[in-house]
């Protein structure tokens, strides 16, 4: 392995919790055609624990498992759903150990989003939250067990839709249930006797192998060469969707959206010139965070966009402003799809003229 390889490897490893800030809502926007801009070629590697995806259905009707797998070790769970009932619900996680000892899950980061209206503000919430870096903490489940991932119900009114990531690990092998119950109903004996609802017609659940992708460049970047570049993410063209299998019924799935991926994007570059980075959502409205790692430290996650809502609608002209970095200084962005905003996006590097 290269010696940059493996400072790659070292640098994603310790890639955790984000701290500290740097976008600035009076940034002065470039002029540019956003689509003219040649793509800065990158390759990307999966690595990490299990991915379970739970979206599908999203709008849920009736009671019932919404997703379920088996997970040892690290693993992700994204779950996206919204109360399409009339009356209210409980929303919950469940973990089941049906072993003859003690498991213990350690949640690492994690993020969650409402119940809410506005779904563009609930996945934008979950995913300012998890790019923040949360305290970890333990869940014990005795034999036989099962325990709540949040450690409470989430009541859910009608329309409302609650989103979250988690990360964790567990030191044996755990069920991990999505569920959506009667309000009246005790969410632990509920999920063990409740019947697996069938997805809708997007199939936007499963389990995925690996749920992180580390992308990086083919060559460094110099801006008195290259000018303004852009890595495309999450279109499944240059960027491809992860496959998996819906745990529940045996059957191959696509993450159309690459929902609950993390990408860990290392931006090598040279030369003297301070350099602009964005985010250009290309598929319509957007609304998430992104994590900022600059010289080996840690920074605040950037708002996408900072000062409002959303971005991108009817456009793919937009720009959310990530920062300004020096040219030749360590620097790498976290990257997740939020849930409710539209794929692709495109991460946009731009030299300052001065």
């Amino acid at each position: 392995m290269s010696k940059i390889l493996l400072d790659l490897v070292i640098a994603a490893a310790l890639f955790a919790n984000l701290n500290g800030g740097q976008a600035k809502n009076e940034h002065q926007y470039p002029k540019i055609d956003t689509t003219k801009i040649p793509e800065w070629q990158a390759t990307a590697s999966a690595y990490g624990g299990k991915l379970l995806l739970s979206d599908s259905p999203e709008t849920v009707t009736d009671d019932g498992i919404l997703y379920q797998d088996n997970v040892t070790g690290s693993g992700r769970v994204f779950f996206h759903h919204v109360n399409g009932s009339k009356v209210t619900k409980k929303f919950a996680v469940v973990l089941e150990n049906r072993g003859i000892s003690t498991a213990y899950v350690t949640v690492n980061n994690h993020g969650l989003g409402g119940p809410g209206l506005d779904y563009l503000a609930v996945g934008k919430n979950a995913q300012r939250d998890y790019m923040k870096g949360q305290e970890a903490y333990l869940i014990e489940i005795p034999p036989k067990g099962a325990v709540s991932l949040f450690g409470k119900d989430i009541t859910v009114q009608p329309d409302m839709l609650v989103s979250g990531i988690y990360d964790f690990k567990a030191d044996q092998n755990v069920t991990l249930k999505v569920v959506m119950a009667p309000r009246a109903a005790d969410t632990i004996n509920f999920a063990g006797q409740a019947n697996v609802l069938p997805p809708d017609v997007y199939r936007l659940r499963g389990t995925f192998d690996a749920s992180d992708l580390m992308v990086v460049p083919t060559k460094v970047y110099n801006a008195e060469t290259d000018g303004t570049v852009a890595i495309t993410l999450a279109d499944n063209v240059i960027d491809k969707y992860l496959t998996g299998i819906d745990a529940t019924n045996g059957t191959q799935v696509i993450n159309y959206g690459n929902y609950g991926v993390v990408y860990n994007i290392f931006m090598p570059t040279e030369g003297n010139k301070k350099l602009d980075y964005y985010l250009n959502p290309w598929g319509g409205s957007y609304a998430g965070a992104m994590g900022v790692k600059y010289k080996q430290n840690q920074l605040s996650p950037v708002n996408t966009p900072d000062g409002k809502l959303s971005i991108g609608e009817n456009t793919l002209q937009s720009l959310a402003f990530l920062g300004s970095y020096q040219s030749g200084e360590s620097l790498w962005f976290t990257f997740s799809p939020p849930g409710s905003s539209n794929l692709p996006v495109r991460l946009l590097v731009n030299p300052q003229d001065k």
